[in-house]
């Protein structure tokens, strides 16, 4: 249910109310490679890919779950983040890319801290199990479990072009086995992957909504440095449609996106923001995460506009 102060369906507000008061989520490294690089899939990776650029600090993946969940809740609490209960969030690589056995292991020392309300598991498409997914949902018998998918676009060209590894149908199958499981779902789409247009990207909003997420993501594109994209940034700068974009440029395609997502679908996030030490390029410039978050629900304001209101029926 959307918070009515809000034009859009907020995942922190759904969150707040699911569990009763503010939950912070704790990032962990559980050293786990992606099938992507280590040849269960293929070998490289994806061409947009830095690993080290979506770890927060405190994550060390040569540290124990336990150790690594402590330095998290001193990392928050240092900056003012109190909260009620933590979530464990399985961030780093792909984190069902282990023996069912390891994942248990780990899973179980994870949800085992009383301050611990549940976790959520960050994997791809392709690295999904009927066996994992039965250890998923028999651990969301004692607390809540939610699975993470890294989907990126609905387009297998594009997929195909920066060496995903899966299709978009991968994606599809995942998502209804997870949902078949009384898990939540989410998944992070990137915008302003070669070749796509502003108007390919909110075509996708229809082929979205049809996998019937719990929450969403969406990450401008972000140019890592010594990635096969950021040469690839360098060279051909005419296949990125959006390299030009200023921030309000960025705000009202949001807004187009946000007006064609299903209102049930909570919105976790509208940008991503990584050290700039790690970039090359990228959208937005230096804007803060949280000024672009009330640009884009100003503009809705302005247009009369809620999530939701331009969607297929």
């Amino acid at each position: 249910m959307r918070d009515e102060s809000l034009p859009y369906n907020d995942y922190g507000v759904t969150m707040r109310r699911r569990f009763g008061g503010r939950v912070q989520k704790l990032s962990i490294d559980a050293a786990m490679s992606c099938p992507n690089r280590d040849g269960r899939v293929a070998r490289g990776g994806c061409t947009f890919c830095l690993n080290e650029a979506f770890s927060p600090a405190y994550c060390r993946e040569s540290s124990s779950i336990a150790e690594q969940m402590a330095r998290g809740i001193e990392f928050h609490a240092n900056r003012g983040r109190t909260a009620e209960s933590y979530i464990v969030y399985f961030q780093a690589g792909t984190n069902t890319n282990a023996p069912v056995d390891e994942l248990e292991r780990l899973w179980r020392e994870a949800l085992a801290d009383p301050r611990v309300s549940g976790m959520i598991v960050g994997t791809r498409p392709d690295c999904i199990s009927s066996e994992i997914l039965d250890l998923l949902a028999d651990l969301s018998t004692c607390k809540y479990v939610a699975v993470e998918y890294g989907i990126e676009s609905t387009y297998d060209t594009t997929l195909e072009h920066v060496n995903r590894g899966h299709g978009f149908l991968d994606a599809e199958r995942a998502v209804a086995c997870t949902r078949g499981r009384g898990l939540d779902v989410g998944a992070h789409f990137i915008l302003g992957l070669p070749y796509e247009s502003r108007e390919q990207i909110i075509a996708q909003m229809e082929r979205i909504n049809a996998l019937g997420l719990t929450s969403i993501k969406f990450h401008q594109l972000q140019i890592y440095r010594s990635t096969p994209m950021a040469r690839e940034w360098a060279e051909y700068p005419e296949r990125f449609a959006l390299r030009g974009y200023t921030a309000e440029d960025y705000v009202d395609l949001m807004v187009d996106i946000v007006r064609r997502l299903d209102p049930s679908v909570a919105i976790e996030r509208f940008a991503s923001q990584a050290p700039r030490n790690l970039l090359e390029g990228s959208m937005l410039g230096g804007i803060k995460l949280d000024r672009l978050r009330a640009m884009i629900v100003a503009r809705m304001r302005e247009l009369g506009a809620v999530q939701g209101d331009m969607a297929t029926k």
